[in-house]
C-alpha cells in the first residue's frame, strides 16, 4: 500500500491537542521581528547536545526535521547567509517561523527519531527516508537445535532473539565477520537436526575450512557445544565485551611492537567494528513498526472467528492514554481499515475535565467526545474499538457510551503483560495464541496508538503559543 504524504487534519477537538515538546525554551517571540528571525534567536537556546529539531510554517506545520549532533550548531546553520543560497535549502528557507527540538542520549538515537518522525510526518521539504526504508536488526534463532546468526530488515515476529535496529548495515556486516571468527557461529539457511544421519556426509562449506564456522552441517560440534559458544556470543552482545576489547587490543599493540604493521591495522579496524555494535537503538524504544509482518486479511479471519461476529470487521480504531510531562494527559486515536493503518483517520486529544493522572476518567472522556461526534455527524462507527488496557479501562468506555445513550460497537480492550483481552460482560479474559493472526493484529493497533501517543506531542506548539 502506498503512503501518500497528507496532512494530519484534526478534527474540532483535537486542535486543542496537548502542547509538550521535550524541553520548554524561555523564549517569548518579539513582535517587531519577522518570524524568521524570533526563529533564529530561539535557536541559540537550543542545548549543545544530540538531538532532532523540527521547523514549522506560519500555520504550525512542520515543514523540515533534521537530525544534530549538536543541536545548537546544526539547526543555526539554517539562518547563516550560506543556507539562503544553498541549492538543498533556498527554496524553502524562507517558510520557517518556528522550531522546537528533541534531546536524544546519543547521535544513534537521534538519528532513529529522525527517521521514525519522517515517515509518520511525511514532511513535505524532506526528500528522504520518507518511503519504507529500515534500518538493520541482527537475529539469531532460538526455536533450532544450531542457531543462526543473520543480518536482516524484516525480522521474524517470534523464534528470534533481536538486537538492534542498527544505524549502519556497512558497519554491522563488519562486526559481524568479526564475530564469527570469535564465536564461529553458522549463518547459512540449512535446517540443521540435531542427530540426523544425513548431516554425516554432508560437505561443509568454505567457512569450516578457514575456521570461522564449527560445522553442525557435518556433526563436527555438538548441540550442547554449539549452545555455549552462541550463549556466549548473546552475553557479548548484551554488553559484556570489555575483556574481549581488552584482548584485541593487547594483540595490536604487540603486534605494532614487532612491527607486524598490517596485522594491527586488521586489528584496530576489527576492534572499530566491534565497537559499532554499541551504535543500536533498544528495541523497546525504536523497534520499526513496518518491518514486523502481520497478514492483515488472516487476522481480520480470525477476530471475527474469535470474537463471533456476523461479518468480517474492516474497521478498527484504537485509543491510548499517555501522561507527558508528569501531569498533562493526552490521548491517541488511530484508525485501520482492512488491517492497515489510515493516518488521515488518526486524532490526538488534550484531556480537558481531568485533573492530575487518571487513566480510566481519561478514556472515559476521550471515547465520549469522539462517539458523540460521530454520533452527531452521523457518520459510521469503527467495527472494533480497542483500548490500550485492562478491565479498568474498558468499563470506563463501556460507561462513555452508557451515558451518552449510543449502543457501542464492538468493545475490547488488551492488557500487555500477559496480552489478555477483555470484553464487556465476560470476567475471564481471551487468552489467544502468540503466534495468532488476530493477536498480532491487535497488537499492532495498540502499539501504533501508544507510539502515535509519544510521538506526535513533539510536533505539536508549545503550551504558550496556544494561549
Amino acid at each position: 500500500m502506498t503512503r501518500e504524504a497528507q496532512p494530519l487534519e484534526p478534527d474540532d477537538d483535537s486542535r486543542d491537542a496537548v502542547p509538550c515538546a521535550d524541553i520548554h525554551l524561555d523564549y517569548r517571540f518579539d513582535p517587531e521581528l519577522s518570524a524568521f528571525d524570533n526563529t533564529a534567536k530561539k535557536v541559540r537556546l537550543f542545548p549543545q547536545s544530540p538531538g532532532v529539531y523540527l521547523m514549522k510554517d506560519a500555520a504550525g506545520v512542520v515543514i523540515y526535521v533534521g537530525k544534530a549532533t549538536n543541536l545548537r550548531s546544526r539547526a543555526g546553520s539554517y539562518f547563516l547567509k550560506a543556507a539562503k543560497v544553498e541549492q538543498r535549502t533556498a527554496e524553502w528557507i524562507g517558510e520557517i517561523a518556528d522550531i522546537d527540538c528533541i534531546i536524544c542520549e546519543s547521535e544513534v538515537d537521534a538519528l532513529l527519531v529522525e527517521s521514525r518522525l519522517i515517515k509518520d510526518i511525511q514532511p513535505r521539504h524532506n526528500k528522504v527516508l520518507k518511503d519504507d526504508k529500515t534500518f538493520p536488526y541482527l537475529q539469531i534463532t532460538t526455536h533450532e537445535d544450531f542457531s543462526r546468526v543473520e543480518i536482516t530488515r524484516e525480522p521474524a515476529t517470534s523464534g528470534v532473539k533481536l538486537y538492534g535496529p542498527f544505524a549502519s548495515a556497512g558497519s554491522l556486516r563488519g562486526a559481524v565477520q568479526v564475530l564469527q571468527r570469535i564465536f564461529k557461529f553458522r549463518t547459512c539457511s540449512l535446517d540443521i537436526t540435531d542427530g540426523d544421519e544425513q548431516w554425516r556426509w554432508f560437505r561443509p562449506c568454505l567457512l569450516a575450512s578457514i575456521k570461522q564456522c564449527t560445522a553442525p552441517c557435518n556433526q563436527r560440534i555438538s548441540k550442547e557445544e554449539y549452545k555455549k559458544d552462541i550463549k556466549r556470543l548473546h552475553l557479548f552482545l548484551a554488553g559484556n565485551k570489555k575483556r574481549l576489547l581488552k584482548q584485541l587490543n593487547t594483540e595490536m599493540l604487540s603486534a605494532s611492537k614487532d612491527l607486524d604493521f598490517e596485522k594491527a591495522a586488521k586489528l584496530r579496524d576489527e576492534i572499530e567494528m566491534l565497537q559499532s555494535l554499541d551504535r543500536r537503538g533498544a528495541l523497546d524504544t525504536h523497534a520499526q513498526p513496518e518491518v514486523f509482518y502481520v497478514d492483515p486479511k488472516k487476522g481480520l479471519a480470525g477476530l471475527r472467528q474469535v470474537l463471533k461476529l456476523q461479518k468480517t470487521p474492516r474497521s478498527i480504531e484504537g485509543v491510548d492514554i499517555a501522561h507527558l510531562g508528569g501531569g498533562e494527559t493526552v490521548a491517541s486515536l488511530v484508525k485501520f481499515i482492512d488491517g492497515l493503518p489510515f493516518k488521515p483517520g488518526y486524532r490526538r486529544y488534550k484531556i480537558k475535565n481531568v485533573k492530575g493522572i487518571d487513566d480510566f476518567r481519561s478514556i472515559h472522556e476521550v471515547v465520549a467526545r469522539r462517539f458523540q461526534r460521530l454520533s452527531d455527524e452521523q457518520e459510521a462507527f469503527p467495527d472494533i474499538l480497542l483500548i490500550d488496557g485492562g478491565k479498568g479501562q474498558l468499563s470506563s468506555a463501556v460507561a462513555a457510551f452508557e451515558s451518552l445513550g449510543i449502543a457501542p460497537p464492538t468493545l475490547l480492550s488488551i492488557a500487555k503483560k500477559n496480552e489478555e483481552i477483555y470484553r464487556p460482560g465476560n470476567s475471564t479474559p481471551l487468552i489467544l495464541s502468540r503466534h495468532a493472526f488476530s493477536l498480532r493484529l491487535l497488537q499492532y493497533v495498540r502499539d501504533e496508538a501508544h507510539r502515535f501517543a509519544q510521538h506526535y506531542h513533539h510536533i505539536l506548539r508549545n503550551k504558550s503559543t496556544f494561549k
